[in-house]
């Protein structure tokens, strides 16, 4: 899946390929240029001796595309990154991997909004699931998975508590419904998606 980086999509090496542009003293790509790789990749963007830096789009044969910042070769700065899969990544690059604030499209509707650290989710974050019912679900990130403190928000009630993985929580959870009543759920039964926290 792209948003854990487990689907890698890497630039070529910019001495491939036919190149048409500017080029410094030393012969170098410098300013403006446009490269097509000898595999069928493209950048159009602008260089800094020889390598690849500031604004720039580069286009995968495979569908792939980024357009945004570059810094010696990398993604680096602003950016939106379309993968293969159709899922989409606006937000903050670090030496080519996601790292600041940024947000991600599934190819489903769902989103996550928040923290990125070393190409994973890794900080505060929210995700919004595309139910029918428009469920969102908010808290820490580590290494892409949901820890600590957090809630899950459905139109008619809350569910609070402790993360335990990206998908429940652990028990005892406090649940806030809309009319303002608050229960304490410790019965793993009562509600689907708490699970018991191990002893």
């Amino acid at each position: 899946m792209s948003e854990d980086g487990d689907e890698e999509v890497k630039d070529e090496a910019p001495t491939l390929g036919t190149y048409e542009g500017e080029r410094n003293e030393a012969k170098q790509r410098h300013g403006k240029g446009k490269n097509i790789f000898i595999n069928g990749d493209e950048y159009d963007g602008s260089y800094e001796n020889g390598v690849r830096s500031g604004y720039g789009v580069y286009k995968w044969k495979g569908g792939a595309r980024y357009t945004g910042d570059y810094k010696n070769d990398l993604r680096h700065g602003d950016g939106f990154f379309i993968y293969p899969d159709g899922s989409k990544y606006r937000g903050a690059f670090c030496e080519g991997k996601r790292e600041g604030q940024g947000s991600y499209l599934y190819p489903n509707g769902d989103i996550y909004q928040g923290e990125w650290k070393n190409d994973m989710k890794n900080g505060k974050g929210k995700c919004t699931y595309l139910y029918k019912n428009g469920s969102k679900k908010s808290g820490t990130f580590v290494d892409g998975v949901l820890q600590g403190q957090g809630e899950i928000v459905h139109p008619d009630h809350k569910v609070s508590g402790d993360w335990k993985g990206n998908t429940a929580m652990a028990l005892p959870a406090k649940i806030t419904f809309s009319t303002g009543f608050t229960r304490e759920v410790d019965d793993p039964q009562f509600f689907t998606g708490i699970v018991k926290a191990a002893s």
